[in-house]
């Protein structure tokens, strides 16, 4: 009889959320749609320095950007 491994998590991203960019990301952009969401659920946005203040200002025209906190995955 053998043994199986135990299935493990998938492991979650750490590269920036723009598009085409795969920087290793340095913030984590708390954001939230107010209109389908809960006002405690958060989603999380990551950002590479270089795209930080791009994604966070896309968030934040729509009202959904509600932090934006250091991150190392």
């Amino acid at each position: 009889m053998t043994e199986e491994a135990a299935p493990t998590a998938p492991t979650p991203p750490t590269d920036c959320s723009a598009r085409g960019c795969g920087n290793p990301a340095t913030w984590a952009l708390l954001w939230n749609n107010p209109k389908i969401h809960t006002p405690d659920r958060r989603k999380t946005w990551l950002a590479c320095d270089e795209h930080k203040d791009s994604l966070s200002d896309f968030l934040d025209r729509r009202s959904f950007l509600r932090e934006v906190e250091p991150f190392s995955g």
